[in-house]
């Protein structure tokens, strides 16, 4: 039988336990870790002989003190590390939650975005904290985002609803883009506007080239054409809270479904990044910060 002082000894280590527990999922894992995800695969309808290497940063969620700005500059240096042939930035660029001790500039991301290197270039898309966090475009119903404006002053393509032609070694492919589903709010509980044109932007394509897509919110696929070769999304960061696969809560209206990782649909393939930061609460526990690394062909 325990005695009293071992119950109580007991008590103390349980409580130690919890402390150093949310300390970890509070400071530790959001604000300090960062991991290389890597993806290595050869997409339907791809071209045989293409040879990419994607990186793909998204949700930093920039505010004090989980994602300041100098944590920023770092996770740039380490993506460009990488050695990509493209970079691309999937959106939610600020902090907005409850918990941020200091936000920043809205050009915080535009404005660092040249220090990014990659063979090919830097294409952006916007997410839903962009479109919520633009009183003007939200009045107004449509943009483009003052955050927009700044990356195409710096000179990075936003493709929100626009697609492009690249090449590697002379062989073609797509970059496209879609805005973000849950774009403009209206009045009523989760009521939202998308802003995602999938046809007007799979109508800029005009070979059979590869396609790759970039879709804020991974909920996009379901309607997404099979003419996409792989489909590139953050938002969910991977529910920010993740154990054996599974997350208890995660923003989409399909639960665990697209929640995280590497996900084929119906013959679609679909990435979705853990991501880099914060939204709602500052925590993160069994997710840690990510930079997603596809390896394509």
């Amino acid at each position: 039988m325990i005695s009293r002082r071992g119950f109580f000894r007991w008590l103390g280590g349980l409580a130690l336990a919890g402390l150093s527990t949310a300390t970890y999922a509070l400071a530790i894992e959001p604000g300090f870790r960062l991991r290389q995800v890597t993806y290595s695969f050869t997409p339907p309808r791809w071209t045989p002989g293409l040879k990419l290497k994607v990186v793909a940063l998204a949700d930093p969620h920039l505010a004090e003190p989980i994602m300041p700005l100098s944590r920023w500059l770092k996770i740039m240096d380490a993506a460009n590390a990488i050695e990509p042939d493209l970079i691309v930035l999937l959106g939610d660029y600020l902090g907005t939650h409850r918990f941020v001790s200091k936000e920043l500039p809205i050009d915080s991301v535009p404005s660092s975005a040249p220090r990014l290197k990659a063979l090919l270039g830097v294409y952006a898309i916007t997410g839903n904290h962009d479109w919520w966090g633009d009183p003007v475009a939200q009045a107004a119903g449509h943009g483009p985002l003052e955050v927009q404006r700044l990356f195409e002053a710096q000179g990075i393509p936003v493709l929100e609803n626009k697609a492009v032609r690249l090449e590697k070694d002379g062989l073609p492919f797509w970059l496209s883009g879609t805005s973000s589903m849950v774009a403009i709010k209206r009045p009523g509980h989760s009521n939202f506007e998308s802003r995602a044109d999938i046809p007007g932007t799979m109508a800029q394509v005009t070979d059979d080239a590869p396609i790759i897509h970039m879709a804020h919110e991974p909920d996009l696929i379901v309607d997404l054409p099979e003419r996409i070769s792989v489909t590139l999304s953050g938002h969910t960061h991977g529910g920010q809270i993740r154990l054996f696969g599974w997350s208890p809560i995660v923003p989409s209206m399909y639960g665990n479904r697209f929640a995280y990782g590497h996900v084929i649909e119906e013959g679609k393939h679909l990435i979705v990044s853990g991501g880099l930061g914060c939204s709602i609460m500052p925590v993160r526990f069994g997710m840690p910060p990510e930079i997603t690394v596809l390896e394509l062909g």
